[in-house]
């Protein structure tokens, strides 16, 4: 059941620029705080206890919420602002307390890691919060003063184009390092 929840956030979170989009001449604002809400709301009651994912659902649920309340439709530009802060507070505070996100992916695949990928893995980290900084005041900044087309052009499209380059630039960069070694 948490796979499934977990599933329909992602297919939420990738679609909804233009679920917004296309959605606001036939559903209310409200109505996208019902669904949404609905999902985290599910997420918080079946998904497993990691780090941080109560208040990442309790953040999300009360952005719901208001965005049920107020029933405003420049409150729907915000959620991919939202998703951006908790990925970068996600792999922000992974660097502080440790080990860092992409430390951790690594070493299901390589448990034992050589101090040289480690501090490479911490580097990645870091290149993927600078990232969410970014990517989170650019849509923050199309919120506020850009066209509806362009925020969903942008989030919709463009944000998922630098995450594939940014993981094609990290796969190259990877391939090189451990050519290296």
């Amino acid at each position: 059941m948490s796979r499934l929840v977990g599933l329909g956030l992602l297919l939420a979170g990738l679609l909804y620029p233009f679920a917004v989009y296309f959605g606001m001449e036939h559903f209310a604002p409200w109505q996208f705080g019902l669904l949404l809400g609905g999902l985290w709301l599910a997420r918080a009651l079946t998904g497993r206890r990691r780090p941080g994912s109560r208040w990442m659902a309790g953040a999300a649920l009360v952005f719901c919420v208001l965005l049920a309340l107020f029933d405003n439709p420049l409150l729907l530009r915000w959620y991919p602002v939202l998703i951006s802060g908790f990925m970068l507070m996600l792999f922000g505070l992974s660097l502080k307390y440790g080990p860092p996100i992409v430390e951790r992916l690594a070493r299901l695949s390589e448990p034992q890691l050589p101090e040289k990928a480690i501090r490479y893995t911490r580097q990645v980290t870091i290149a993927w919060s600078v990232f969410f900084l970014f990517n989170g005041l650019l849509a923050a900044a199309l919120t506020l003063w850009a066209p509806l087309s362009w925020w969903t052009l942008y989030n919709g499209l463009i944000a998922y184009g630098l995450m594939g380059l940014l993981f094609a630039i990290e796969w190259l960069l990877r391939q090189r390092v451990r050519g290296r070694a």
